[in-house]
């Protein structure tokens, strides 16, 4: 029985030293990886509306009226895009529901309601089939697209102006990311006031 008692009190010691150690390497690399996620997304809000030199954050009072809507639950942030400090656009981040999760990514939508480029970020989605959402065969169909007609998704075929085709076996994603594209060009649309 002490063997029992013993042993286990070397274990909890164990697990607590495991557990301070982990604690420690997670306050030394959250700043870091904070300043990754952020330089990506400034990179990925440059490459979905290229026109434009500044990006500024909506401030959190329009964000929350914009969260409230229940149609923009998918809604995780949204940035002014400014050209010599001219209006040209919002970048809006979404995550909309894929197959296997989450697929978040950033869409740039021009003061126009023209989609300018969609950037597909983190996300769970099968290799090989829901991941193609990140290649820019899938994500350049977007480009172009207006706020004026919904986008849709077909299996196959030749997309008329607000289609898009889905990735061969992966219906879902598609369908999710074509989702996120039209709450981005809504809440753009919402919040040019046209």
């Amino acid at each position: 029985m002490r063997d029992y008692i013993r042993l286990t009190g070397v274990l909890l010691i164990i697990c607590a030293i495991a557990a301070v150690l982990l604690g420690l390497t997670n306050g030394v690399t959250f700043e870091k990886i904070a300043e990754q996620i952020e330089k990506a997304n400034n990179e990925a809000r440059q490459i979905v509306l290229p026109t434009a030199d500044e990006f500024t954050k909506l401030d959190e009072a329009a964000l929350a009226a914009i969260k409230a809507n229940p149609d923009n639950g998918i809604v995780r942030d949204i940035y002014e895009a400014k050209a010599g400090g001219t209006l040209v656009g919002y970048t809006v981040m979404v995550a909309p529901k894929g197959y296997s999760g989450a697929v978040e990514m950033i869409v740039g939508v021009d003061v126009n309601g023209i989609v300018q480029g969609v950037k597909i970020g983190t996300n769970t989605e099968t290799p090989g089939l829901g991941k193609n959402a990140e290649k820019p065969a899938f994500s350049q169909q977007y480009k172009n697209k207006t706020w004026d007609n919904l986008i849709s998704v077909i299996k196959n075929g030749t997309p008329k102006e607000n289609e898009i085709v889905a990735i061969a076996g992966s219906t879902i994603t598609s369908k999710g990311v074509t989702a996120g594209v039209n709450r981005a060009m809504a809440v753009a649309k919402e919040l040019s006031g046209k």
